[in-house]
């Protein structure tokens, strides 16, 4: 096999991004069938969204507006791959190098995101992504490949049986959003608009305080809340894809959400709220005005992301919208001899601290979570 030494820029120039981190990648690697595998270099940042757009199962989390954000906000090193056959694009593998003290160093197809993996034309394009992913891990001493792919791709590796994700065809019209919920979603989300008073306002300017009311919840169910730093990148980044909700009553903020629109969808990403919050159904709210608004700009899928299954809070919510969970296939490869690192928010390990963090000082958590979350690639 021919490796070449390149730098971090060479790598990342074609997202945007600059780092002098060295990384030792394989210029081209062709396997038996005429394939090749290349990282990316030069200016081609357009061609590789043309092909992820272009591709049934490509995602927001696999175009360079993710990179983008993730490169400026956390110290991870880009390693983004492209299947060639020919002068023909047949596949792409976005990833990124995690350097953890929690669980060493990691292969993350994507941090921060509920998509990724490998999407390609054909089988032995993803093979051969595969195999490179695989041989960079060992080559860089990980712990973990981890594949956020909605259908799995290695068929030597069982899929994690952990997650699902929900989405759920929008009416035509916003006027007919609210009879199309079921009952009991349909009365709170009423009740919140006429009962209680709720009120919407879509202002990207609001950022910050939507990320406030994020870390309040995020404080409140014992989780590492992100840096704002991060937020601001998503939005650079994603520009008017970005959409920034906050749900008032009587002029005071209650709640916030941060959706991402992609192709024929729209995904909220982001919510938080004050304790006070649940008692005037804003979270119902912020959702059925996000709904209006993406019928409105002509959106026809609503898409309510990834949920754990043991996280019933959250898995019941979407049900209780009408939305039926299915099933995501991820999937990890561990190198031989390494203990499979686990982050997961039901580690024991992590008990004491979770039922420790909803008592600390918001400032605390905050400044805390920002700190960890380059650790723990979400």
């Amino acid at each position: 096999m021919t490796s070449l030494g390149t730098t971090g820029t060479e790598l990342a120039g074609a997202v945007g991004r600059s780092t002098t981190r060295p990384v030792q990648i394989a210029q081209s690697i062709p396997d038996a069938k005429k394939c090749q595998i290349v990282a990316l270099s030069g200016p081609v940042k357009s061609a590789w969204d043309r092909y992820i757009n272009d591709h049934a199962e490509g995602t927001l989390f696999h175009g360079s507006a993710w990179h983008d954000a993730v490169s400026r906000a956390f110290p991870h090193t880009p390693y983004y791959l492209v299947a060639h056959r020919g002068s023909n694009t047949v596949g792409a593998l976005p990833m990124f190098l995690v350097r953890s003290r929690l669980a060493g160093r990691m292969l993350v197809s994507v941090p921060y995101g509920v998509g990724g993996g490998v999407i390609a034309n054909d089988d032995r394009a993803a093979t051969a992504l595969v195999t490179r992913a695989k041989e960079i891990a060992d080559e860089q001493r990980c712990t973990l490949l981890d594949l956020r792919s909605a259908r799995a791709v290695m068929p030597d590796q069982p899929v994690i049986d952990q997650y699902v994700t929900f989405d759920r065809e929008l009416p035509g019209r916003a006027a007919d959003v609210l009879a199309w919920l079921p009952r009991k979603a349909r009365a709170a989300a009423r009740n919140a608009r006429t009962k209680y008073g709720l009120t919407v306002d879509w202002n990207q300017g609001n950022l910050r305080e939507v990320w406030r009311l994020y870390t309040i919840s995020m404080r409140r169910l014992g989780s590492l809340s992100y840096p704002f730093a991060f937020f601001e990148e998503l939005v650079n980044a994603m520009g008017k894809s970005a959409w920034i909700s906050t749900v008032s009553q009587h002029g005071k903020p209650v709640a916030g959400l941060m959706s991402f629109v992609y192709r024929d969808r729209v995904m909220p990403y982001f919510f938080g709220s004050t304790d006070a919050a649940k008692r005037c159904s804003a979270a119902n709210f912020a959702y059925l005005t996000l709904m209006e608004r993406a019928v409105d700009t002509g959106i026809c899928v609503f898409d309510f992301g990834r949920s754990r299954q043991d996280n019933k809070g959250s898995y019941n919510f979407k049900r209780l919208h009408g939305f039926t969970p299915k099933p995501l296939e991820y999937q990890s490869y561990v190198p031989d001899g390494i203990a499979k690192p686990n982050l997961s928010p039901s580690n024991p390990n992590y008990r004491l601290a979770r039922r420790v963090w909803p008592h600390l000082p918001l400032f605390l958590t905050q400044s805390l979570g920002a700190a960890v979350a380059k650790h723990i690639p979400g």
